[in-house]
């Protein structure tokens, strides 16, 4: 008589048993919202570890199969997570086995990756620095057609509006007029005080938090580099948001809004042409949202690089 340890149960299997009256090819797959520490390195050559959320997806392909094995997908992906940082080539080999895992089921995989990254950024003045957190996600598929991967980011800034800014310098014109006659020769030391006075800035031009949402197609080879994009960007639109703050910080960022003055489509087409320039890059797509302070609606605007049937395309 076999003991109970030796006993060998064989466990019911129903995702291969077929369904007649339910066939179909499905187009995704899978799980979403799996929970997977990672190992990233922002540019810098630091690599962190952060708490992400995953979706890992193939196709099925054979409309008599009930189901996938979701259960080698997620083995799948702690095994490759575990024990490599992010980059193109781990995820285009994790894709790999998901397929070699799915032999005649599937022929194309997925990934979605989301976590946020920490950076540290100097203050514009003073020696102080502090954190800021980027939102994260990449996008990885492989099929007949080859790999693709995208990264996408936002980043925080502030943006001061032209009109607002001309019409305020015009109230400013009109209360010197009152406060100087003009048949009167002006008095330099009067006049500085004045500036320095609220009369001296009876108007202010309305500013607002604004938010660029990227998202990249790196070229085939080329490795993950988040810093270089958001330098870019952040160079481009001279103002975004601060960490560590100091009085000289504070009138350094006064000085870099009342320097770039820009509406929704400057500041896209500010991004549009620091991306462009970035040979890095196959294709890129930007949504500039300022979250307005006049109105209670947002300006929105989008740029992308106009690459045929790229993210642009109709």
């Amino acid at each position: 008589m076999h003991s109970h340890e030796n006993t060998i149960r064989l466990m019911p299997d129903v995702a291969t048993q077929a369904q007649p009256h339910l066939r179909g090819a499905l187009d995704w797959v899978g799980m979403d919202g799996i929970e997977v520490p990672v190992r990233f390195d922002a540019g810098d050559g630091e690599v962190q570890r952060a708490s992400a959320q995953l979706g890992a997806f193939v196709n099925l392909v054979q409309p008599d199969k009930r189901g996938i094995h979701m259960s080698r997908l997620y083995l799948l992906v702690d095994h490759h997570l575990g024990t490599q940082p992010l980059s193109a080539a781990m995820l285009e080999s994790l894709l790999h086995a998901f397929l070699e895992s799915h032999g005649g089921l599937s022929d194309h995989a997925r990934l979605s990756i989301r976590f946020d990254a920490l950076v540290r950024r100097n203050a514009l003045r003073s020696a102080h620095s502090g954190w800021r957190s980027y939102p994260v996600s990449v996008e990885a598929s492989l099929g007949p057609e080859g790999f693709r991967l995208e990264l996408g980011t936002e980043v925080v800034y502030s943006s001061t509006c032209p009109a607002s800014a001309a019409l305020s310098r015009q109230l400013i014109q009109e209360q010197f007029a009152r406060d100087f006659d003009a048949a009167t020769p002006v008095d330099h030391a009067a006049v500085l005080a004045w500036l320095g006075s609220e009369r001296g800035i009876v108007a202010t031009p309305h500013a607002q938090r604004s938010v660029a949402r990227l998202l990249v197609r790196l070229k085939e080879g080329v490795p993950f580099d988040l810093l270089a994009t958001l330098d870019r960007v952040e160079q481009a639109l001279g103002t975004p948001v601060q960490t560590a703050v100091k009085r000289e910080d504070e009138q350094a960022f006064a000085l870099a809004n009342g320097g770039n003055l820009m509406f929704c489509e400057d500041a896209a087409r500010r991004i549009q042409q620091a991306l462009d320039a970035d040979a890095r890059l196959a294709d890129f797509h930007v949504r500039v949202e300022h979250q307005e302070s006049l109105h209670p609606h947002d300006a929105v605007a989008y740029a992308s690089k106009g690459v045929e049937g790229g993210f642009g395309s109709p």
